[in-house]
């Protein structure tokens, strides 16, 4: 096999290894077949078992009670900005959003278009180093939205902000779902772009409390209710299937590391390698995010100076670490180490970063 190198992009992200190799055996003969899944008629039970497969584990791994409806849609989280308020709307009530960042900032513009947006909270005043705390939502908001984790400044929530009895929370979890153990109770809406944390990128993850799908306007289009798909276990029209096929390969890998507490433990050890390093550098690496705001799927930091974290990326490219290079509006690095990221992968990128630091101070 060619050899591989360790992927630290933030999305699409690096996808488990038993995966690939699965799907890869089974590219051309699904089962026997004669034909790829990709040829495969969603309507035939064939495809029907995948799908099935795919949400039950969904349902296994974040302990999704009855209740709650599991939907694989197309059109990536920024969609799922417009549905959201589209389908939770409330006449006369305020769309309550916690901006934290670039995608926050897309959610909440989208809201705009549905009615009155409030912003109750917001980091941008430290180019969203933070998450904000103490956040209060108002008892007459249709409905509040936080991002969970945000890619490009590396900041992450690890406490879920209270939200009203009767207001349900919208959290977009697109970099860090299963990340680790989440009670889904506490929210009305999970959602999530595969691409980062569950699988390839052409499908998404909603995850809906029944009760709200009643919310809809009806004279909203079919596929932009998600009451529409719910009611035909998301086979109103010809879903992404290939792709919903890799989050089912991709999630039995993630069971296999004991679910999602097994993998928080991995991830905590991933996060705690590069955040030590970062903090016993004396300054050369310096973090973006303040500490009680790390996120454990994107750590982001600079050095001293623009050209040294040139040298750095390219360096670290030429050693097998691809990806690193940091967004244009924070700069210097970043490290994406979502669920499927090794252990090793982190800690080459470690034995790296340790020797550059020596080889360029």
């Amino acid at each position: 096999m060619t050899k591989r190198v360790y992927n630290f992009y933030a999305g699409p992200a690096t996808l488990p290894l038993s995966a690939l190799k699965k799907a890869q055996k089974e590219l051309l003969d699904f089962k026997g077949t004669g034909m790829s899944l990709m040829e495969i008629s969603h309507r035939s039970k064939e495809y029907a078992e995948v799908h099935t497969g795919a949400s039950d584990l969904v349902r296994e791994l974040m302990k999704i009670p009855d209740d709650y409806k599991i939907l694989w849609l197309q059109g990536g989280a920024s969609t799922q900005f417009y549905m959201i308020p589209l389908n939770l709307q409330q006449e006369g009530k305020p769309m309550e959003y916690v901006n934290t960042g670039a995608w926050s900032k897309k959610a909440i513009k989208e809201g705009g278009f549905f009615g009155d947006v409030k912003v109750v909270a917001s980091s941008e005043d430290k180019n969203f180093s933070y998450i904000p705390k103490n956040i209060q939502f108002g008892d007459n908001a249709a409905f509040a939205h936080i991002t969970a984790n945000n890619t490009i400044y590396g900041t992450e929530f690890h406490n879920w902000p209270k939200v009203p009895a009767e207001v349900p929370l919208a959290c977009d979890m697109s970099s860090n779902i299963m990340d680790k153990v989440v009670d889904p109770k506490q929210f009305g809406v999970i959602y999530a772009g595969a691409q980062k944390n569950i699988g390839p990128s052409g499908v998404t993850l909603v995850i809906v409390r029944e009760d709200l799908l009643e919310r809809v306007p009806e004279n909203t289009p079919a596929m932009q209710k998600w009451k529409t798909h719910a009611a035909k276990d998301s086979l109103f029209n010809t879903g992404p299937c290939w792709a919903i096929y890799m989050c089912k390969l991709s999630l039995e890998h993630l069971k296999g590391l004991g679910g999602v507490n097994g993998i928080e433990k991995i991830n905590r050890e991933k996060a705690k390698l590069i955040y030590d390093l970062i903090d016993k550098s004396d300054g050369f690496f310096k973090g973006h995010a303040e500490v009680d705001s790390r996120s454990l799927m994107n750590v982001t930091f600079n050095l001293p100076t623009p050209e040294l974290e040139e040298k750095c990326v390219k360096e670290a490219a030429q050693n097998g670490l691809i990806g690193l290079k940091g967004h244009r509006s924070v700069g210097g690095m970043r490290a994406s180490i979502y669920n499927a990221m090794q252990i090793e992968g982190v800690q080459s990128l470690v034995n790296f970063l340790n020797k550059f630091q020596e080889d360029n101070q």
